[in-house]
């Protein structure tokens, strides 16, 4: 019996052969991805003149951020510079 490339019925004749999967979008490998695509973000943030704010905050209190920037249909972040700008202009 021939060996056909097409025919799968007799998987056997086939179980040394690498199938190609998805081909790679991207030369680089997953962490250098993740830092070229930090950078990026850092360099756009930095165009629309966004600066960085960390801040520590309890558990309690990231869980009651979260219920309300859903509730208002907002990211945490526009919370809090929401409620910070409502802040300093009171």
């Amino acid at each position: 019996m021939a060996k056909e490339t097409f025919d799968r019925t007799t998987i056997d004749l086939f179980a040394n052969d690498k199938r190609r999967g998805r081909p790679r979008s991207n030369p680089l490998p997953r962490d250098q991805q993740v830092k070229l695509n930090k950078r990026k973000q850092i360099l756009r943030d930095k165009e629309k003149g966004l600066k960085r704010i960390e801040l520590k905050v309890s558990q309690a209190l990231y869980d009651a951020l979260n219920e309300q920037a859903m509730a208002s249909n907002m990211s945490r972040s526009q919370l809090i510079e929401f409620i910070l700008q409502k802040q300093l202009n009171d």
